[in-house]
C-alpha cells in the first residue's frame, strides 16, 4: 500500500520523510509485514521502532569510516538513545561521529517513537493490525474498570457507615471515579477512556 503524501507527494508523516530522507527503500512495506505478521511473529511497535531507527543510523553512517564498524550499530544505537550509558562513553561515540561528518543530531531527530510508528502503519498506509490489539485494549479496559468498580463499591460502603454512625453528615450521594492521564512527553492530558480509544497520547501524532 502506498504510503499517503500531500498534494505535493511530500509524505505526511514523520516516518514517511525519515524513509526519503535515507532512501530506506522498501521499509514502508517491510514495517508493514513485521507488525501485521505476515505468517510469522509480529513485532511490537517498540521493537519496530527500534528497528526503525536502527536502520536509519546504518544508513547514515554508510559512506563513513564507520561502516566498517557495522556490527557496532548496536553499540552506537544504544550510546545515543539510552539513558543507563555513561556520559563519557555518550561523548565518545558522538565525537567519534561527527569526526567522520555524521550529523548526529539530525540522526537523533530522525529517530521515532512507536507511536511514530503506529501513526504511519494507520494513518500513513491505512493497516489494521486485526484483532489482538483490540482484544488485549478491551482487556485493559475491562480489568481498570473492574477496579473501578471495586473501589466504587468500597468508598461507598465506608461513607455509608460513616453516616449510619452519625460520624459523617451526608444525604444521598452519588460517587464519581475519574481516571485521567497525563502524558508529561507531549503535554496531552485525556480520560482514560478516551487514551484507550484513540490508542494512545498525542506523542508524533502531527508526524
Amino acid at each position: 500500500m502506498a504510503d499517503a503524501s500531500d498534494s505535493n507527494g511530500t509524505p505526511r508523516y514523520k516516518v514517511g520523510k525519515v524513509i526519503d530522507r535515507y532512501s530506506l527503500d522498501g521499509m514502508g512495506r517491510e514495517l508493514e509485514e513485521y507488525w501485521v505478521g505476515d505468517g510469522r511473529d509480529s513485532y511490537s511497535l517498540r521493537e519496530l521502532a527500534e528497528y526503525f531507527n536502527k536502520e536509519v543510523l546504518r544508513s547514515a553512517l554508510a559512506g563513513t569510516s564507520q561502516q566498517r564498524f557495522s556490527g557496532d550499530i548496536e553499540t552506537i544505537y544504544r550510546a545515543l538513545t539510552d539513558d543507563d550509558v555513561s556520559r563519557g562513553e555518550q561523548t565518545r561515540v558522538r565525537k567519534t561521529l561527527e569526526r567522520d561528518g555524521v550529523d548526529v543530531e539530525q540522526i537523533e531527530n530522525d529517530f521515532v517513537t512507536h507511536q511514530a510508528i503506529h501513526t504511519y502503519l494507520t494513518k500513513g498506509r491505512g493497516v489494521e493490525k486485526g484483532t489482538e490489539t483490540g482484544d488485549r485494549i478491551e482487556s485493559a479496559r475491562q480489568t481498570i474498570n473492574g477496579l473501578r468498580g471495586r473501589l466504587i463499591a468500597v468508598v461507598e460502603t465506608t461513607l455509608s457507615n460513616l453516616r449510619e454512625t452519625d460520624t459523617l453528615t451526608l444525604g444521598s450521594f452519588d460517587i464519581f471515579v475519574e481516571i485521567n492521564v497525563h502524558c508529561t512527553d507531549c503535554g496531552t492530558h485525556k480520560n482514560l477512556t478516551e487514551l484507550l480509544s484513540d490508542g494512545g497520547c498525542e506523542c508524533d501524532t502531527e508526524e
